[in-house]
Formats: structure tokens, sequence, C-alpha cells
């Protein structure tokens, strides 16, 4: 199906001289837009895989939706889920004889909850003037719980697939990678630009050659929206799409479900295809979408367009239910307009932001996301109540069978990587979501729209804590289902039993990717010091030294 022989020649490369000079594995930096590749992982970076690995007396919540359980001991082998053995009773000593053997190595896990790694299905890697080093964004993803990233995309599309090849070698310490990539993209590729249906099929067999495992689309003209979604499927790729404002008035949400795409990102697109009175948004007279401002300012004004329960509502929903259609919201990336100095005060930028990302989210006319020119408590309320009607449509969805997963398109609007995933859970419970339902978005859901288009036996199997899936997973040793806040790597302030200290708890404990055992704490460590060491650079470059 797909062109083997360049993954393996990749594989090969990567195999003789990890992290060698672009060069010497024949890369062309140009093509990676600035974008520094990660360095290799050191030998004191993540411990194993090992041959059996056992994690144990831990409280799982396996990612299925259903009810914690424990204390349980996880058995890995390699890079694979081998057995979850029940060993005792909540408040009673555990019963040894139900205890696994023969580790080669052991977690201790006991007062500590284990979950599937995360999948953030909505991911780029930085990019020059923010965060141009690869590794600053790997590890607070990592450090955040986030072990599979669908970028789209990454970064470009070389760099997308050369990062998941060294990722998927566990060459370099990153979640593993799915990459998503845009039509017409590609610096090899010389044929037609896609404009018509002939074109843009040429274009996708290009992706499909190099082995993209998606696409991530705008809201293209019907016919060339259709013949890029239908020849991607020929291929087994997946694809999703920002439905952008620029082009929802000829290609909706529902209009794109409809011609077979599988997942939409974002609210570009919902909104528009319940419309109570116009078929397109009624804008000032002014408007002009390339004052980001107008564009982000004016988008919220659609609140009071709809009406939740109407029979347009109804209509709408059940047919992308029928269409078995994926809401990736993002809702995250977006919650700076309803409390724009909560978003710019939070607790991780000043030890994990760095400045070049600071400099990127301040008010600007040129920097994407950065609208902040003149907003106002009118702008903050228009987005409260857009949240309303738009946390109910999700919240119905899913009650109702469909599928909502979370990404979190952070390294925009104050939103940092990571830390951004993890208030999208947050927003997923203020939606309605119980926790067993928001992780559930994050682990199993998000890996049945990583798998809806590929064949089953090259289905990822991830998102589950299960003998014979990959072994990906979490250790924490507070409650995420008390509180979702203890999942921030910045942990959750309270006071303690003893009634008087205040004190951080919580914060992620070790990540586990592909059977490597990663010491959370330890990464984002290393984050804080690129932090460190980069604001020192800046005083004295201001300095004039």
């Amino acid at each position: 199906m797909f062109a083997k022989l360049t993954r393996a020649l990749l594989v090969l490369t990567l195999a003789a001289g990890i992290g060698a000079p672009l060069a010497a594995q024949d890369q062309d930096e140009d093509n990676f837009g600035g974008m520094i590749p990660a360095p290799d992982r050191r030998s004191d970076e993540g411990q194993g895989p090992f041959n059996r690995l056992i994690i144990r007396g831990v409280t799982l919540i396996d990612g299925t939706g259903g009810p914690a359980s424990g204390p349980v001991d996880v058995v890995v082998e390699g890079n694979r889920i081998a057995q979850v053995r029940t060993v005792g009773f909540p408040g009673l000593p555990i019963n040894d004889d139900r205890r696994p053997g023969d580790a080669d190595h052991e977690v201790d896990g006991s007062g500590m909850y284990l979950l599937p790694g995360f999948i953030d299905l909505h991911a780029h890697t930085g990019g020059r003037g923010k965060a141009p080093n690869a590794e600053y964004t790997y590890k607070l993803w990592m450090a955040n719980g986030i072990t599979t990233s669908r970028g789209v995309g990454h970064g470009s599309f070389e760099f997308s697939l050369h990062e998941r090849e060294r990722a998927e070698e566990n060459a370099i310490v990153a979640p593993r990678m799915v990459s998503f990539v845009r039509p017409g993209s590609g610096a090899d590729y010389d044929g037609p630009d896609v404009t018509d249906d002939p074109s843009a099929r040429e274009w996708v067999r290009y992706a499909a050659e190099r082995e993209a495992d998606g696409l991530k689309l705008g809201s293209y003209p019907p016919d060339i929206m259709a013949a890029l979604i239908d020849e991607a499927h020929k291929y087994g790729m997946g694809t999703t799409a920002h439905l952008g404002q620029g082009g929802v008035a000829q290609m909706n949400a529902l209009d794109a479900a409809r011609v077979g795409l599988d997942s939409m990102t974002h609210y570009y697109g919902l909104f528009e295809s319940m419309y109570d009175n116009y078929s397109v948004q009624p804008y000032p007279a002014d408007h002009n979408t390339n004052d980001e401002q107008h564009r982000f300012g004016q988008v919220a004004r659609q609140w009071d367009m709809v009406t939740p329960g109407s029979d347009k509502w109804r209509a709408v929903m059940q047919e992308m239910l029928d269409l078995d259609f994926y809401l990736n919201p993002t809702m995250t990336i977006y919650s700076a307009g309803r409390d724009v100095m909560r978003a710019r005060n939070a607790d991780w930028h000043d030890e994990y932001t760095l400045p070049s990302q600071w400099d990127f989210y301040q008010p600007s006319r040129q920097a994407h996301g950065s609208y902040w020119f003149d907003w106002t408590s009118w702008d903050e309320i228009a987005w409260k109540n857009y949240y309303k009607v738009w946390m109910q449509f999700l919240n119905e969805y899913k009650n109702r069978g469909g599928k909502v997963t979370t990404g979190s398109d952070s390294g925009f609007i104050y939103q940092l990587y990571g830390f951004g995933y993890i208030l999208e859970l947050e927003m997923l419970q203020e939606a309605g979501f119980h926790p067993l339902e928001v992780i559930r978005a994050a682990t199993m859901h998000s890996a049945m729209e990583i798998n809806k288009q590929r064949p089953a036996n090259e289905h990822l199997k991830i998102g589950v804590v299960r003998p014979g899936y990959l072994a990906d997973m979490i250790l924490v040793d507070e409650n995420p289902l008390a509180n979702l806040k203890v999942l921030y790597g910045t942990g959750h302030e309270r006071i303690l039993d003893d009634g008087t200290t205040v004190a951080r708890v919580g914060g992620i404990k070790w990540v586990i990717k592909d059977g490597i055992v990663y010491d959370a704490e330890q990464m984002r460590a290393d984050v804080r010091e690129m932090v460190r060491e980069a604001k020192a650079e800046r005083a004295m470059e201001e300095a004039g030294q």
C-alpha cells in the first residue's frame, strides 16, 4: 500500500547514526522551516524497555470509561502490556500469592493512579520565532502525560516525517508521532498545484508514497475537498479539517462530513451548519478577517445565531452521528478569549515559557493568534456565551454516542505545550463530561480517531491499558478523577492534612512510552533549565554584552 522501502531506508539511516549532522543524513535544513530536531536520547533519559517490567500496586483507570480499580500489578514485556493482575482489595494487605514475578525492573506504584498515555490530536511542535528547538516542546508534552502527538503538522512536511521516524525508534525523548500534512506541501513535490480533482489526487498519491498518516485540510471547494478525502481513504490515510472562516460559506462542517471528512478540529463550520436566519455570518460592514481581532472577536458573535435543541440542531447532530463524524474541539486554544488575564498569568509561564514564545504571545498585527489589540469586556462576554452553546453541543453529541476527542493547538494565544492540553481536559469536564468520560476522550476515543481509516492490521494499539496494547502509560500520585488539576506539570496547590502547610501536590510522576520509563519531573527540570538559560542569554543581549 505504502512505499515501505522509503521507511526502511529512513530507519537504516537512523540506525547508522542517530543525531549525526543533518547533511550526513541527507537532510536539507531548509526544508525544516527553522525547526531544530531533538538531540539524541541520552543513556540517562528513560529506562528500558525491559524484558519484564512490573508496575506494582497501582489503582488503574484503563481509558474505556470504566471505574477505577485496584490494587493491580501491570506487567510489560518489551513495549507491550502483557498482563493486568488484580492483587488484592482496597484497605487490605496485598495478596503476595497473586503477584506476578520474574521482573527485571519494578516501579512501585503504591498509592498511585495508572492511566493510558494521553493523545493530543492537534499539535504543532513550535517554530521559528516561537520555540524552534523541538526538545523543548517534546519534553513539555511528555512531562504533561502526552505519549502520542498528531501533528497537523508538527512542522514542515519533511521535519514531521523525519522526527516521526526518530520517535518511532525511541532515538529521541518524544511522544510517538502521527503526521498529518497539508495539501500541496512537500519540498520535492513537482506536480501541479492542488486546484482541481486530478491535481488533488496526484498530490495525495505523493503524500501516501512518503507515508504521511493523513491530511490536514482547509475548507476547499466541494469538488477538491471530495477528491482529497476520497483519494486519502484509498490509501488508509485519515483526514481532519480546520474549516476556516474564509471557506465555511461553501464548505461548513456538515458539508465536509457529507463528502467523507473523518473529523473536524476547532469550531469553524459547526455553527454555520445550524444558523436559524442566515446562511452566512452577518459580519459588520468594516470586518476584515486579516485583522485578527476582527477574526477572533466576531466569531464568538455567532452564539445567539443558533437555537440549542431546535429541529435544525437535532438534524445536524443526527446526520453527523450517522456519518460517524469525530469532533476534536480544541476548546483550550480559544479559552483566553473569555479571560485573557487568566491565560496571561497562568502558573507555568514564569518557569516554563521561553522568552521567544512569550514574545510571540504579545499583541501583534502580524503574529497569528496575538490579537489583543484592544480586547474588551464585550469580547470576553461574547466568548463566554459562545462556549455555553458550543459546550452544550459537544456534551449532547457525546451523550448520543458521538466521539469527542482531545487536542490543544498549543503554542498560540497564551497556551503552552502540554499545559494547554490539561486545560482541554478541564474544559471537557466544564462542558458536562464526567472525568471518566474526559479520560476516555483523551485516550480510547482519540486512538479510535487515529485508527479510523487505517487497515485493521495497521492500527496503533494505544489508548487503553489492556494486554496486547502498546505500553504507553502515565502514573500520578493523586486521584485525577477527584481533581484533574493534579495532572498539570505544576501540580495543584492545597493545604495539607496538618491544616497549615500550603504545598503543591500532583504532577505526573512517571511517563511510560513504548515500555521506556521516563521521570516526568526530570523532563520538567530540563525544560526549566532551557528557559533559565534562554532568559539569561536574553538579559545579556539587552545589557549589550
